[in-house]
């Protein structure tokens, strides 16, 4: 099973070695989770479910081999509400707000996450600010991180400065830097990777670089600022913004960002994995809990003034804390 946007997914395939001859809506009771015949036979009716790639009726009899794909709507969202949380505000003005974003925030409430996120704290952040007079003022996302990055973010408190800014950051004209440590030492001091992101085939909630014209064009530049024993600390900077585009750049060439448990960062990619070496790598990622990437920068032309504005932000301690632990002990053998 997996989630894609607003629906539910979910695929089988009947073995071949089965021989009794089995109703489509009583196979997938079977499988599915919390299912009963009714709302299986109404998913049937519907046209959610398909057999071989062909909608087929409840009484359908299964045949080994048979391939059954179900894509289900998922109910509406409820609607947002807004919470006082702990946000890092690094700039505001009447109209829009630089956001340094902790680790373990998710920006925009989605499914499995509707409290807590960045959009919730920000509503209540501008409601504040609203007072009695004024209640249109309402943040407007124009850009994400991941949940497990942390950094800058800018957000709009009007529809006309989200306009703006969302058409900055479609042309590009936008300068934001990250940091992170990677896995190895590059060869050379500097590079670009170009390369088509999209799902993967074997892992629908995976991104992975794919044959040209398979996927969203992605470009990514990246410097060595300083090397470690087997692992480095860049700088990137984004010509497109796709999905985990840095993560899935970075494994693609080899140089996972550190602890990230989805692209390949948890384990020890260069360097030997025993004794000491292995206890502390071994912390750090536990203590770490996420990828190694922060927003570290932000610049652009301001929608109302049009000066440049840009903002620096600290690293969170927890990335700060890796990084420490590397200058200490990682310039020597192990």
């Amino acid at each position: 099973m997996s989630e894609e946007k607003n629906t539910t997914v979910y695929e089988f395939k009947v073995p071949t070695g089965q021989q009794e001859s089995i109703r489509l809506d009583a196979y997938i009771t079977s499988f599915v989770e919390n299912a009963t015949r009714n709302k299986v036979q109404k998913a049937i009716k519907d046209g959610y479910v398909w057999v071989n790639g062909k909608n087929e009726k409840a009484s359908y009899k299964m045949l080994p081999g048979d391939e059954i794909y179900i894509e289900l709507p998922l109910p509406p969202p409820p609607e947002a509400k807004a919470e006082e949380l702990d946000l890092d505000i690094v700039f505001e003005d009447d109209d829009l707000i630089v956001v340094n974003k902790a680790p373990g925030m998710v920006v925009h409430p989605a499914y499995g996450n509707w409290t807590g996120t960045l959009v919730n704290g920000l509503m209540h952040h501008v409601e504040d600010l609203a007072g009695e007079e004024e209640d249109n003022l309402r943040p407007g996302i124009v850009h994400r991180l991941d949940k497990d990055t942390s950094g800058l973010l800018v957000v709009a408190k009007n529809d006309e400065t989200l306009a703006s800014l969302s058409a900055l950051f479609a042309e590009k004209d936008i300068e934001r830097t990250y940091w992170a440590i990677v896995w190895g030492t590059p060869h050379e001091q500097q590079g670009t990777v170009e390369g088509d992101i999209g799902r993967s085939k074997h892992d629908r909630k995976l991104m992975t670089v794919l044959p040209e014209g398979r996927g969203k064009h992605a470009v990514t530049h990246w410097k060595v600022l300083e090397y470690f024993d087997y692992l480095s600390l860049v700088e990137v900077k984004l010509e497109t913004g796709r999905t985990h585009q840095i993560r899935v750049h970075f494994n693609h060439i080899g140089h996972n960002v550190f602890g990230d448990s989805t692209y390949g960062g948890t384990s020890v990619r260069y360097g030997p994995n025993t004794g000491a070496r292995k206890v502390m790598f071994h912390k750090l990622i536990t203590g770490l809990g996420r990828q190694a990437l922060h927003a570290k920068t932000l610049g652009f032309k301001h929608p109302k003034t049009g000066e440049m504005v840009s903002f620096n932000s600290e690293l969170p301690e927890d990335f700060q804390h890796v990084l420490d632990t590397l200058r200490e002990k990682c310039k020597t053998e192990y």
